[in-house]
C-alpha cells in the first residue's frame, strides 16, 4: 500500500505472485499485469494525489489473509469514470472509510489478490456529484 502511495507500479507488481485486484462496491476485476496497470493509470488520473492512510491491520496465518482498515484520500483533479458516466474534475477532495484483503501464496510473501471493499457512491457524495 505505501508503494502506491508513491505510484511505484514496478514494486506494487512486484509483490504479487499473479496481479489481480476484485473490487467489492463496483464488481471489477482487474486481472494479469496489464490489466492491473490499467487500474492504476485510470484511478491515478482522476485522483492523482491518492493516499492510504492505514488505521489497522489483521494477519490470519490459517489462510494466509492479511486485512486493512484504511482512509482512502485524494483530490479530483482529472476525469472520473463511474458506471459508465464520466466526471470532469471539481477540485475537491474525498476521505473514504475502507477496508481491504490481501490472500497470500500459501508458504509466500507474494500476493495472489487483493480485494478492496467500498462504495464508489461514497466518493461521489462527498466529491458533490450526488
Amino acid at each position: 500500500m505505501a508503494l502506491e502511495c508513491v505510484q511505484d507500479w514496478d514494486g506494487v507488481i512486484a509483490t504479487f505472485e499473479h496481479p489481480r485486484y476484485e473490487m467489492y462496491g463496483n464488481g471489477q476485476v482487474h486481472d494479469g499485469e496489464e490489466a492491473v496497470r490499467a487500474y492504476f493509470d485510470a484511478s491515478r488520473r482522476a485522483f492523482p494525489d491518492q493516499q492510504n492512510e492505514i488505521i489497522s491491520l489483521a494477519a490470519d496465518d490459517a489462510t494466509d489473509t492479511v486485512l486493512v482498515e484504511f482512509f482512502l484520500t485524494g483530490t479530483h483533479s482529472g476525469d472520473l469514470q463511474v458506471r459508465e458516466k464520466t466526471y470532469a474534475p471539481t477540485g475537491r477532495s474525498f476521505k473514504v472509510r475502507m477496508a481491504a484483503s490481501f490472500q497470500f501464496a500459501p508458504g509466500s510473501d507474494k500476493i495472489v489478490c487483493e480485494r478492496p471493499y467500498t462504495s464508489p457512491d461514497l466518493k461521489l457524495q462527498q466529491l458533490g456529484l450526488l
